[in-house]
């Protein structure tokens, strides 16, 4: 007889997360990481006009967006992701002081990030009313 694998106990399961992220290590591993508790991982998106197309026609929970991509800020994604009621989270490399100020009151991702980072800012993305 199989084993069938249990959902984790975090309440992520079956959340569908937009990842936009250009470094493909990066984008692979926070990929492996969202999967690991039951995200469904949409991209990831290595472009800004793949993000922006998948932030447009997809049924999306959350984003995770690397806040340069591929030399381009990624706003015009947050734009239609707030348009849309879509909570994000910005990872970047920059800290917080690289957000448009515009922004800064979202949950920033610091790079390199662990797992448990990773949970928590979900966790309080998730747990946050309105985009």
């Amino acid at each position: 007889m199989k084993d069938t694998p249990r959902p984790p106990p975090n309440g992520f399961a079956g959340l569908r997360v937009l990842v936009v992220e250009d470094e493909v290590a990066i984008a692979l591993l926070l990929e492996d990481m969202l999967m690991d508790v039951g995200i469904e991982v949409v991209g990831p998106a290595s472009r800004l006009a793949e993000g922006r197309a998948l932030a447009e026609q997809e049924r999306l929970d959350v984003a995770i967006l690397d806040v340069n991509v591929a030399g381009e800020p990624v706003y015009p994604i947050v734009d239609i992701l707030a348009a849309r009621g879509i909570r994000f989270i910005f990872s970047t490399g920059y800290g917080a002081g690289g957000i448009d100020p515009a922004w800064r009151d979202r949950p920033v991702l610091q790079k390199p990030f662990s797992q448990a980072e990773l949970e928590a800012a979900l966790a309080q993305t998730v747990a946050v009313s309105g985009p």
